[in-house]
């Protein structure tokens, strides 16, 4: 327990056990299942797989390389399937070593040479009916950067966000998964001025990045996250044509950055998250939203979540602000009165929205600096920036970071 780093703040959560990854502490998205987790890499490339069925001691137990080149940041786990996304590791580009220019202009107008393909663009499907030892079944290749992040939760249908030839920047895919070994793009929608081989202009401000996050689906709803496009809402009970329900972007005034929309079915309400993507909140104030989609139509904002105040975390440095929220994923934890959320250097994250129009936050973990720094971009502060969060059934908190390894958390509140 003494090699574990003391959290540098916590209110009604503890840290119980920690991680370095196999010696690969950047972690980016991760999913809990069957008492492993999958954690893609930043730096690393590739995933890892860390047995926690013990959360108190977790082991990994196994590292699946990517292809030369490639990002496998986003998966998505269930039933015997783990869907891994390829796509260039942009932050490899010393175009990119600026993070402002991935968070400020269109991946498409930054990198032209797409069709210059020295990395893997598509869907990797694997085979975890053994947990620990992923087996590739097989690859849908796309022409492109690749896939940003998946929503699969089991049954035919996938939904990705990816960035394809002809296009500025990643727009959402319907994948048709019927036969998992032979997946196939079914459908695909994209926000006007997206389609650049069209002849498709953008009528958004320069220095905005319009570019799917990714969408949750819930019923025959998508709820897509288009960083400074804002929200949409999609029908999707056709999988082949998706339809425009709704589309609300409040950047400008506020800063963009639209990252997540959890929807609450059960209470007609929808957490929206915008990130917080520069330092020192060059990008501006970054928030959480709640919605009323009473009227999918007509998606209402009825309050924000409150900001971490117990320290100066601006003055603290690197990011601060919202990243990531737990998705209420099938056999995770499933609320819709308490929600996690990851908040960078401000850490994990819990709140209470019984009373959606004040929510409350009910706990905090900030865990420590990271030990030694992977992120390879020149200048990067050596500071906790908490990414994913996700909750298991029996309501442990599992946290990733891009240098500091998993944080394994209990819930007091």
């Amino acid at each position: 327990m003494s090699a574990w780093p003391t959290p540098d703040y916590s209110r009604n959560m503890r840290l119980i056990g920690h991680s370095d990854q196999g010696g690969r502490p950047d972690g980016v998205q991760l999913m809990v299942h069957r008492g492993y987790a999958y954690i893609g890499h930043m730096v690393s490339q590739g995933f890892s797989v860390v047995d926690v069925r013990d959360p108190k001691n977790p082991k990994t137990v196994a590292y699946i390389p990517a292809p030369p080149g490639t990002w496998n940041v986003h998966l998505q786990a269930h039933d015997d399937l783990l869907l891994v996304i390829n796509a260039r590791d942009l932050f490899a580009d010393a175009r990119f070593a600026d993070e402002k220019v991935y968070y400020t202009r269109s991946v498409g107008e930054t990198v032209s040479d797409v069709l210059d393909q020295g990395w893997s663009a598509g869907l990797r499907v694997f085979d975890i009916s053994t947990p620990d030892k992923p087996r590739e079944i097989s690859f849908l290749s796309l022409n492109g950067i690749g896939i940003h992040r998946i929503w699969y939760v089991g049954g035919r249908w996938a939904y990705v966000s990816a960035l394809i030839e002809g296009f500025r920047d990643y727009i959402f895919l319907t994948i048709d998964l019927a036969d998992p070994r032979r997946p196939e793009v079914a459908g695909r929608w994209w926000l006007p001025g997206m389609n650049q081989a069209a002849g498709e202009t953008p009528d958004w401000p320069e220095g905005k990045r319009y570019a799917l996050h990714h969408a949750i689906i819930a019923g025959d709803t998508a709820y897509g996250s288009w960083r400074d496009g804002g929200l949409t809402i999609l029908d999707v009970k056709d999988r082949t044509a998706p339809k425009l329900i709704a589309h609300r972007n409040w950047s400008p005034p506020f800063g963009g950055g639209t990252h997540t929309a959890l929807p609450l079915p059960d209470r007609d309400l929808l957490v929206v998250l915008d990130e917080a993507v520069l330092d020192n909140q060059a990008d501006g104030e970054k928030l959480i939203w709640l919605f009323d989609i009473r009227e999918p139509s007509n998606p209402v904002s009825i309050a924000t979540f409150p900001q971490p105040d117990e320290t100066d975390y601006v003055a603290k440095g690197a990011h601060f602000g919202p990243h990531n929220l737990h998705e209420n994923r099938p056999g995770s934890f499933v609320s819709s009165t308490l929600i996690f959320a990851t908040y960078q250097n401000a850490g994990v994250r819990a709140y209470d929205i019984t009373n959606p129009y004040r929510p409350v936050e009910t706990g905090a973990l900030v865990p420590a600096a990271p030990q030694r720094m992977m992120d390879t971009r020149p200048g990067r502060p050596r500071i906790i920036q908490s990414c994913d969060v996700f909750v298991d059934a029996q309501g442990i908190i599992y946290s990733t970071d891009y240098n500091g390894g998993l944080s394994v958390i209990e819930y007091l509140g």
